[in-house]
C-alpha cells in the first residue's frame, strides 16, 4: 500500500455503534483528508437509526428515527451499502463476503453486528412476533390494525417479558388501542435493573396504567387454531401452571442474543479443519484439541480486550456483539464508548475500555424509572438507604459504602428527579448525607451539588462536566473556541444530551451556573422592561384581570430613568419596546376579545396587525379571506375573481387552501373588504400570530378511501379557533384517512381519521427546522377531540415563550410530549376545566376584525397612505404585467423606468398605517 492510498475500513453492521464509529472517524478529519476510506455494510434497508426510540415507531410508523446528520453518508470516503448481509470473512484475503457474493477488502475490520431478539423454545413460538427492528415494530402495528378490523373488537395483545423492551412493547400496544397483558417469569418486573421493592412498586404503577401483569410463572405454549382459510390464528398462551391467558397476538421480548455468527462460522471452519487433520469428526474434538479463531463468551459474543480488539489482528468488535469481562450489554453508552476507543486506536491513540456503564433512565407508560451503579448492593458492606411509599407508587434507594459516604448506586421508581444530579457522582463521596437526596421523602429540595470536572455528565457520549465548562467559557473544542451561551449550541458542540436526553436538565443547570459565575445574568426576562418571562406575565395578567397595556406596564414594568423639564432625575413607567409591545397585545387579545386596535392597543401591534393585512416588498398589502377547510362555493369564487379583477390584484392559491390577493394599496383595503364582507367572507388572519387555517382533504364525503368526514371537522375547527391569538401562528390539518393528503402531521395540530374516530397529533411545523407532529391520543370521538384541542391550544398560549412554535414548545417542556399528554388527556394539573372555559369565552366573544372595522368611521381613518392624505390613489408604486397579472417591479425595472440610477425600494412606498 502506498502512502497516498487510503487505509480501508469495513464496518459490518448499521446500528448506533456503527454510526458513532463513523462519526468519530470523520470528526478527526482523516477521512476527508484521504487517509481512510470507510465502507459500512448493513443488512437493513435503512440508514442507521435510533433503536432506543423504537417505541415511537410502534405508534407512529411514519416517524424518522435516522441518527445524526444525513449528510454524513455523503462525505467523500464514506460508503454506506444497505441490504448487504455479511456471511463470511476471508481472513487470508482480508475480505468480507456478503450473501449476494460481493467481496469488500479491508485493512481494518470493525464488527458492529449488534444482537437479535431472543425467542422462546416452546410450542407455537413460530406464531409470535419480536420487538427489535423498525420492520418488527411496523409489523406489530399492522397486525394490531388487521386484527382489530377482522375481529371487530379490542385486540388482546400478550407481551412475554417484563424487562425494559417488554414493558415498552406492552405500552406501545396499549397506545395502539390493544388490551395489553404482560407475562414475566420473574418475581418482579425489570429484575435486571430493579430490586424487589422497586419491582413491586413498578408493578403497581403499571397495573394502574391498565397493563395486566402475570408474574412468577413462565409460559409453556402459544395456542393456535386453524381458521376457514387454513391459517393458524393465535388464541392464547398456556402457562406452566395450566392457566390459559387469552391472546390474539403474542410479542416476545425476553432479551437479546449477540449477532456473532461471523465469528462462529470461522471457528466452526477451524474446528472442521483441525478434525480433518486429526482424522476425526468435528464433534469428536475437545476444546483443547484446537484453537478457535475468536474466543467467544459463555453466553455468546466476541471476546475483546481493553482496546476493543479481538483475537485476530486488525479485527475489532464494538456494541452488543462485544463481550468484555464475560458480559455483552445492549445499552447506548458502552457502545458509543467502544466506537470512540476504536477510532482513537486507529489514529494512534491508547484509549481503553474499562467496563460497562449500565445506568438506565426512562419513562415506561408514564412511570419514571432509573437505575445505576451497584443497584442490587452486591458490594461487600454496602448500605441501602431506602424510601418507599406503596400508596403513591414511589420507591427510592441509594446504595453507599459502609461509612455512608461514597455513592455506589441507586434505584428510582415513580419519582426519578434525583437521578440526573446523582448519576455523575457515582463512585464519589456525597456532599451531604444520603437521605437528603431522596426527594420523595419530603425533606425539601435535594442538595445543590457542583460536579467535579472529571465527573461524567452525559454517559451516552462520555462527556465530562469539565468539557461542558470549557465550552461555556470558550476553552473547549467548539469552532473558534468561542464561548457557548445557549443550550442548543452547547449540545451541538459537546454532543451532551443528544442521545437519550436524560442529562439535559443537569446540562442546562451547569450552563446557567457557569454563566452566573462569569457575571452573565441568566434571565428569563421578556425584555429590559419586564423581568418576567412571557408565560409568567400571561399568568400575572390573567390573575389580576388587567385589561390594558398601561395597567400591565404600571404594575409589572421596570421603571425607566427620565429627566424632568426642570432637569431633575425621576422615574416613569416604561413605554415598551418592539419585543414586549406585541407580546402585550397578544396576551390581551388572548384573554379579552376586544377589538385589536382600540383602547390604545393599536400602538402595541406590529405593521401587519395595524393594517389587518400583510405588507409586501413594494409597500402594498395582501388580502386573504378565510375559506374554512378549503371549501368554497362557485358564487364566492366569483366574488374573489370580481374583486381581484376590479382592483388589479395578483391572485395565488396558497398552501393553506386559500386564495391570496396581492397588490392592494393601504387605502384600498376597506373598499376591498367591504365587498368581501358583504359576500359573506371574513378575515383569514394571515397577518396575525393566530390561527391561520385548517387544511383538509375531501374525506369520506367524496373520496373512496376516506373513513371520516374531514371537511366538516375542518370547518368546525376553523370556525371555532378563528381569531385565536397565540405566541406564534397556528396551523391545523385534518386528513380523512391514513393516506394523509392534508399533511396533518406537519401542523401544530394534526387530526387523522381512523375507522374508530380521530387520532390527534401535536407539535408539528414546517419552516427552517421542520418537525413531525407526535401522537397525543387515538381513536377519539368528535367531542373528545375538540375538548383535547381546546386544552392543548390554551395550555400552549399560556405557557409558551414569545414567538415559540408549538414544536419547539413541546420539545423544551420538561417531560416533552409525555407532559403534554398528562396535562391535556390525564388532567394531572387539574386545569382542564379552566382551559376549556377560556376557549369557550374566546368562541363566544369572537368578532371578525374587518367587519368590526367597517362599522366604525374612526377605525377607517387608519387606512390612508399618509396621515393627512385624502383617499386617492398612490402613484409611487410601479408594477409590471407578467402572465396576465401585475407583479412588483424589480430594482432593474424601476431604474429603467426612472431612466437613471437604481431607486431604492422603500424610498417612495406608502407610509405604514397611522397608529
Amino acid at each position: 500500500m502506498t502512502q497516498n492510498t487510503p487505509r480501508r475500513i469495513v464496518v459490518v453492521g448499521g446500528g448506533p455503534a456503527a454510526h458513532r464509529f463513523v462519526e468519530s472517524m470523520c470528526s478527526r478529519g482523516m477521512v476527508e483528508a484521504g487517509r481512510f476510506a470507510i465502507t459500512v455494510l448493513t443488512e437493513e434497508v435503512h440508514r442507521p437509526y435510533d433503536r432506543v426510540a423504537l417505541s415511537r415507531a410502534l405508534t407512529d410508523t411514519g416517524v424518522d428515527l435516522t441518527l445524526g446528520d444525513k449528510s454524513l453518508w455523503e462525505t467523500d470516503g464514506i460508503t454506506l451499502v444497505t441490504g448487504a448481509r455479511a456471511v463470511d470473512i476471508d481472513l487470508e484475503a482480508k475480505e468480507v463476503i456478503t450473501a449476494a457474493g460481493a467481496r469488500f477488502g479491508y485493512d481494518e475490520l470493525v464488527l458492529a453486528t449488534g444482537s437479535n431478539a431472543a425467542t422462546l423454545p416452546i410450542p407455537g413460538n413460530e406464531h409470535t412476533m419480536v420487538y427489535r427492528t423498525l420492520e418488527d415494530v411496523r409489523s406489530i402495528n399492522a397486525k394490531v390494525s388487521e386484527l382489530a378490523g377482522r375481529l371487530g373488537r379490542t385486540v388482546n395483545a400478550v407481551t412475554i417479558g417484563g424487562g425494559l423492551l417488554g414493558l415498552e412493547a406492552a405500552a406501545g400496544l396499549q397506545a395502539l388501542g390493544a388490551n395489553p397483558v404482560v407475562i414475566d417469569g420473574g418475581k418482579w418486573l425489570m429484575g435486571t435493573q430493579l430490586d424487589e421493592g422497586a419491582g413491586q412498586a413498578m408493578g403497581r404503577l403499571i397495573a394502574d396504567k391498565g397493563l395486566q401483569v402475570h408474574g412468577g410463572v413462565f409460559p409453556a405454549a402459544v395456542l393456535t387454531e386453524t381458521d376457514g382459510d387454513g391459517q393458524a390464528r393465535v388464541t392464547g398462551v398456556e402457562m406452566a401452571d395450566g392457566r390459559i391467558i387469552d391472546a390474539d397476538m403474542v410479542v416476545v421480548s425476553i432479551g437479546v442474543r449477540p449477532r456473532d455468527e461471523l465469528a462462529r462460522t470461522l471457528n466452526d471452519r477451524a474446528r472442521a479443519e483441525a478434525a480433518a487433520a486429526a482424522g476425526k469428526a468435528p464433534g469428536e474434538l475437545g476444546e483443547e484439541d484446537f484453537v478457535p479463531v475468536f474466543r467467544m463468551g459463555a453466553r455468546g459474543g466476541i471476546v475483546i480486550d481493553e482496546s476493543c480488539g479481538t483475537d485476530v489482528e486488525h479485527i475489532w468488535a464494538i456494541g452488543e456483539v462485544a463481550n468484555f469481562g464475560g458480559m455483552c450489554v445492549g445499552l447506548v453508552a458502552p457502545a458509543n464508548t467502544m466506537a470512540e476507543i476504536v477510532a482513537d486506536r486507529l489514529h494512534g491513540g491508547d484509549a481503553a475500555f474499562t467496563g460497562f456503564d449500565t445506568a438506565t433512565k426512562l419513562k415506561l407508560s408514564g412511570v419514571d424509572v432509573a437505575s445505576f451503579g451497584d443497584a442490587h448492593a452486591k458490594t461487600a458492606g454496602a448500605l441501602e438507604v431506602v424510601y418507599a411509599d406503596p400508596a403513591r407508587g414511589v420507591y427510592q434507594k441509594l446504595v453507599v459504602t459502609d461509612d455512608a459516604r461514597t455513592l455506589l448506586g441507586g434505584i428510582f421508581v415513580g419519582d426519578a428527579a434525583p437521578y440526573t444530579s446523582l448519576r455523575p457522582l457515582l463512585g464519589r463521596e456525597l456532599p451531604a448525607e444520603p437521605g437528603a437526596y431522596l426527594s420523595a421523602a419530603g425533606g425539601g429540595e435535594t442538595p445543590d451539588t457542583e460536579l467535579p470536572d472529571d465527573a461524567v455528565l452525559c454517559s451516552c457520549n462520555n462527556v465530562a462536566a469539565g468539557s461542558i465548562r470549557d465550552a461555556v467559557n470558550g476553552c473547549g473544542t467548539c469552532a473558534g473556541n468561542d464561548p457557548v451561551r445557549e443550550l442548543g449550541g452547547l449540545k451541538a458542540c459537546t454532543r451532551a444530551g443528544t442521545q437519550c436526553g436524560s442529562c439535559v436538565p443537569m446540562l442546562k443547570k451547569l450552563l446557567e451556573t457557569e454563566l452566573a459565575k462569569s457575571g452573565i445574568a441568566v434571565s428569563k426576562a421578556l425584555c429590559e422592561h419586564f423581568a418576567m418571562s412571557r408565560a409568567e406575565l400571561f399568568e400575572a395578567v390573567r390573575a389580576l384581570g388587567l385589561t390594558s397595556a398601561e395597567q400591565i406596564l404600571a404594575r409589572f414594568g421596570t421603571p425607566v430613568e427620565v429627566v424632568t423639564a426642570e432637569g431633575r432625575p425621576a422615574t416613569a413607567a416604561p413605554l415598551g419596546c418592539d419585543i414586549c409591545k406585541p407580546v402585550l397585545g397578544s396576551i390581551l387579545a388572548s384573554q379579552h376579545s376586544a377589538y385589536l386596535l382600540d383602547g390604545g392597543r393599536g400602538v402595541l401591534q406590529d405593521t401587519n396587525d395595524r393594517a389587518l393585512a400583510n405588507m409586501q416588498k413594494n409597500g402594498t398589502y395582501s388580502v386573504v379571506p378565510r375559506i374554512p377547510g378549503g371549501e368554497i362555493t362557485p358564487e364566492k369564487l366569483g366574488v374573489i375573481a370580481r374583486v381581484a379583477g376590479k382592483y388589479g390584484l395578483y391572485t395565488k392559491i396558497t398552501g393553506a387552501l386559500r386564495i391570496d390577493m396581492l397588490g392592494a394599496r393601504l387605502e384600498q383595503l376597506p373598499e376591498i373588504w367591504k365587498e368581501l364582507v358583504e359576500a359573506g367572507f371574513e378575515s383569514g388572519h394571515a397577518y396575525g400570530k393566530a390561527l391561520r387555517n385548517v387544511k383538509s382533504c375531501v374525506g369520506s364525503t367524496w373520496c373512496r378511501y376516506g373513513v371520516q368526514d374531514s371537511v366538516s371537522m375542518a370547518i368546525n375547527l376553523e370556525l371555532r379557533y378563528r381569531g385565536l391569538r397565540s405566541p406564534h401562528k397556528l396551523k391545523i390539518g385534518v386528513s380523512g384517512c391514513a393516506r394523509e393528503c392534508a399533511e396533518a402531521r406537519g401542523k401544530d395540530v394534526g387530526v387523522i381519521a381512523t375507522a374508530d374516530g380521530w387520532n390527534m397529533y401535536v407539535g408539528g411545523n414546517g419552516g427552517a427546522i421542520p418537525a413531525h407532529a407526535q401522537l397525543l391520543a387515538k381513536d377519539l370521538d368528535d367531542e373528545t377531540l375538540v375538548k383535547y384541542i381546546d386544552r392543548y391550544l390554551m395550555y400552549y398560549i399560556r405557557t409558551a415563550d414569545r414567538l415559540q412554535r408549538t414544536a419547539r414548545w413541546v420539545e423544551e417542556l420538561d417531560g416533552g410530549i409525555g407532559h403534554v399528554r398528562d396535562v391535556v388527556v390525564n388532567d394531572t394539573l387539574g386545569i382542564a376545566g379552566d382551559l376549556e372555559s377560556a376557549m369557550a369565552r374566546h368562541v363566544e366573544n369572537y368578532e371578525d376584525e374587518w367587519a368590526a372595522t367597517l362599522k366604525d368611521p374612526e377605525r377607517l381613518r387608519r387606512f390612508r397612505s399618509f396621515v393627512n392624505a385624502p383617499r386617492d390613489a398612490d402613484g409611487s408604486i410601479l408594477n409590471v404585467s407578467e402572465r396576465g397579472m401585475l407583479r412588483p417591479a424589480t430594482d432593474t425595472e424601476i431604474a429603467a423606468a426612472a431612466g437613471s440610477a437604481p431607486v431604492l425600494l422603500g424610498a417612495s412606498i406608502p407610509l405604514r398605517p397611522a397608529d
